[in-house]
């Protein structure tokens, strides 16, 4: 399992890199299309959706002019998603998911595509500025599951979610701060990353507090694609890549990261000297 899982982490930053250093605007979009595409399909499927498969290619190819537009187009829809992340998403943490049966539920079921939708055109939006900026964003997000994993494991002891994640400490969550505070900083020296222009932007006591921010955003993706899960007694979303699950397994955290880190990219000076 262990091997399955390096295998694919391996092809999925290569594929990642290729892309990305092609500088190729044609195969970004079509890549961010076909992720895309894969994760609705994995919610729509989550949701009890029994034409998963032709919305979600739908969904894909709709996908494709709308990330063609200009960047500064798409706050109205990242403030959006951040809205339904703070005012839906976090509290249904600690009220609970509708059932996926009935209007409420699909309602609810629709409002998580958005939010998937807000997520892929925030990365767009990143990339937009340079493809370095976008993967010190997303880094973040890698090391903090990293860090939680490894700190949760040596020290955890205090359950942050049991009925949910298991599995998940407030130690982890701690060591996963910990660790995207010291990336970030060192990434700091570097003027074209998230992290320098976000320190440009805003000082070093509000680029900690975003930061913090940040990690907790995570954490709460995280737990939320869990929730999904866990309502239709699921351990994937599927088995789209072997030894991780599906997209959705990989990208929770990103949902809602994205929009947030698009929304602070906006206040940002476009170059750094």
């Amino acid at each position: 399992m262990l091997r399955q899982r390096v295998i694919t982490a391996v092809v999925l930053l290569v594929l990642l890199g290729a892309v990305l250093g092609s500088g190729s605007a044609i195969a970004f979009v079509l890549t961010l299309a076909v992720f895309f595409g894969a994760a609705c399909w994995e919610t729509l499927k989550l949701s009890g959706v029994r034409v998963a498969l032709p919305l979600a290619l739908m969904s894909a190819v709709l996908l494709l002019p709308t990330i063609s537009r200009a960047g500064a187009e798409w706050i109205p829809l990242a403030s959006v998603c951040m809205l339904l992340w703070a005012l839906r998403f976090f509290p249904a943490l600690r009220f609970g998911l509708p059932e996926n049966t009935g209007l409420r539920g699909a309602l609810f079921n629709l409002l998580y595509l958005v939010a998937l939708l807000g997520c892929f055109v925030s990365i767009a939006g990143l990339w937009q500025r340079s493809a370095v900026f976008l993967l010190s964003a997303m880094a973040m997000v890698w090391v903090a599951d990293i860090g939680a994993y490894f700190a949760g494991r040596a020290f955890g002891k205090r359950k942050l979610a049991p009925s949910i994640s298991p599995g998940k400490t407030w130690e982890g969550v701690a060591g996963g701060l910990l660790a995207v505070l010291l990336l970030s900083a060192v990434a700091t020296q570097l003027p074209e990353t998230f992290q320098a222009q976000l320190l440009v932007r805003y000082g070093w006591l509000k680029w900690a507090f975003w930061i913090g921010l940040f990690v907790a955003a995570s954490v709460v993706g995280d737990l939320f694609e869990s929730m999904l899960k866990r309502r239709v007694e699921v351990k994937d979303s599927s088995g789209l890549l072997p030894g991780h699950g599906g997209v959705l397994d990989r990208i929770d955290a990103l949902v809602p990261t994205m929009p947030l880190a698009y929304l602070l990219a906006a206040q940002m000076p476009l170059s750094v000297s």
